[in-house]
């Protein structure tokens, strides 16, 4: 398969929604190749079955199987550009958040690039050439309150870059991670044990009469980006090749510097809407759970 520079085989998880298949379109708009791979055949099928470039695979990533299953899928297929974008978030408290919630979380957004990273990158390593390119979050790098098995799990995608960067040094492969904030995408509306969207659509107006009334300030929010914005940014990623860890939206690079340096003093930064988000989250919760 053709992989001169103005070529390029792409592999994209999550490919059925979002950042994943905004990427998709914007690579095939290249004249890329694309095996775009998602759990929903039906949605692959109604977004690119008239699409000559995307190759449709349906697997659960979350697996090691599910991953295998990938990669039999390619059919020795050379794969120039390995992007993990496929991800869930979790709505839960610590204290509510399931065995099974926690174990989710992990296993779609770490255990997956895991997988396929391990998988791939012995080829790509023989052919001196190659870019992983793994989707975190702000969340990787700042806490947030109620989604703490998604955070824990992002963190975790930050640092497993972190250190397959320091091992690529001098391979001629590339290693790069995406910390978006938020995106307009359904996947707010789909977190495990309830809609994020929700949440602080309800806590972020509440936070104002907080803010009011104790005297604190508002918690700084990025402006929402689309999906093709974020596709946009990954693909000058793609064309930069060796670069640092990518935050899209304004701001976010300088907050998460501000953790480092003095994660309470960030916190206190969002106090408002931690205590809205923890008053909404009492109500609803206690309200679904007969504990109020």
């Amino acid at each position: 398969m053709n992989t001169t520079p103005s070529h390029r085989t792409v592999l994209i998880t999550g490919a059925s929604s979002g950042i994943g298949a905004a990427l998709t379109r914007a690579c095939t708009h290249r004249g890329w190749t694309v095996y775009a791979v998602a759990r929903r055949a039906d949605r692959l099928h109604e977004l690119f079955s008239q699409d000559s470039h995307v190759h449709a695979i349906t697997a659960d990533i979350s697996t090691e199987s599910g991953c295998q299953q990938v990669v039999d899928a390619l059919n020795g297929a050379t794969v120039d550009i390995l992007v993990n974008n496929a991800g869930r978030g979790n709505y839960a408290s610590v204290e509510d958040t399931s065995t099974e919630q926690w174990h989710s979380m992990f296993a779609v957004n770490v255990d997956g690039p895991f997988f396929l990273t391990r998988a791939l990158l012995p080829h790509m390593k023989q052919r001196n050439s190659g870019h992983i390119i793994n989707i975190s979050s702000v969340a990787g790098r700042q806490g947030f309150p109620l989604n703490a098995a998604y955070v824990a799990a992002k963190h975790a995608v930050v640092g497993f870059t972190a250190a397959l960067r320091a091992e690529l040094i001098g391979t001629g492969v590339h290693a790069t991670v995406i910390c978006p904030a938020g995106v307009l995408t359904e996947w707010g509306g789909v977190t495990e044990g309830g809609s994020i969207n929700d949440l602080y659509g309800a806590a972020i107006p509440r936070s104002r009469t907080i803010a009011n009334e104790r005297g604190l300030t508002l918690a700084p929010l990025s402006r929402m980006m689309t999906a093709e914005e974020v596709a946009e940014i990954i693909l000058r990623v793609i064309d930069a090749g060796r670069v640092n860890d990518v935050f899209t939206h304004e701001g976010t690079l300088d907050l998460a510097a501000a953790c480092v340096a003095d994660r309470i003093a960030v916190e206190d930064s969002h106090a408002a809407l931690w205590l809205a988000m923890a008053e909404v989250y009492a109500e609803v919760y206690g309200e679904e759970h007969g504990k109020k």
